[in-house]
């Protein structure tokens, strides 16, 4: 009889613990669907191919794309994580009465960083990370009689975030990342340039699971 009572005493307890998220250690793998923010504050001038000031500037448009991130423990402590997504974003040409958009432009910019996570205990697990990306410029469209090519290339990047438990394997994740990148933006064949430093924030929120 005693036994039976502690047996049933036992088992709430027994599933809590079950279902208690710990923080990932060396092996692990969390899987991380976000909602991102991609946003740019490019504001770099547009020369004549003479190197004149047109007296325009770059914008950039921001994007909120859906991502995904996936992070391998290395040890307790590293982790590598690489994240996938595209973004799409628009392009104008400012400047004094000036405001036209110039093309309309897919960019696929994995990141891939080396993490360091001090906490091994808990529910929650920030990190720190650093990295390199690729920005690859896809599916362009040109608009109000420009053309512009923008060169593909790489960057780097530095990272911050936190995963805080929520129940069994999964977590809430919040994570900041500041990419810097410039690419050569051609205008009308060579007519006009600018090099614009995109140096995004992407910062992100999401859900994740650990396997």
């Amino acid at each position: 009889m005693l036994a039976a009572a502690a047996a049933v005493l036992a088992t709430p307890a027994l599933a809590q613990s079950d279902n208690a998220w710990t923080a990932p250690r060396a092996g692990d793998w969390i899987v991380t669907g976000r909602a991102t923010d991609v946003f740019s504050q490019a504001d770099d001038a547009i020369k004549t191919a003479a190197d004149a000031d047109t007296g325009l500037h770059v914008d950039v448009g921001d994007s909120v794309m859906p991502t995904l991130g996936f992070t391998y423990f290395l040890t307790d402590h590293l982790a590598v994580e690489a994240i996938l997504g595209a973004t799409k974003h628009e392009i104008r040409a400012q400047g004094g009465a000036t405001d036209v958009a110039v093309h309309e432009t897919w960019v696929l910019p994995p990141v891939v960083t080396l993490q360091y996570r001090p906490l091994t205990e808990g529910r929650f697990s920030p990190y720190v990370g650093a990295g390199v990306n690729y920005m690859v410029f896809f599916d362009g469209k040109d608009q109000n009689n420009f053309k512009v090519k923008l060169d593909d290339g790489f960057g780097y990047a530095l990272q911050a975030g936190a995963d805080v438990g929520l129940k069994g394997p999964w977590s809430l994740n919040v994570d900041v990342k500041k990419v810097w990148f410039k690419t050569d933006a051609d205008i009308n064949d060579g007519a006009m340039n600018s090099d614009v430093h995109l140096d995004p924030w992407v910062v992100s929120v999401g859900v994740g699971r650990k396997f």
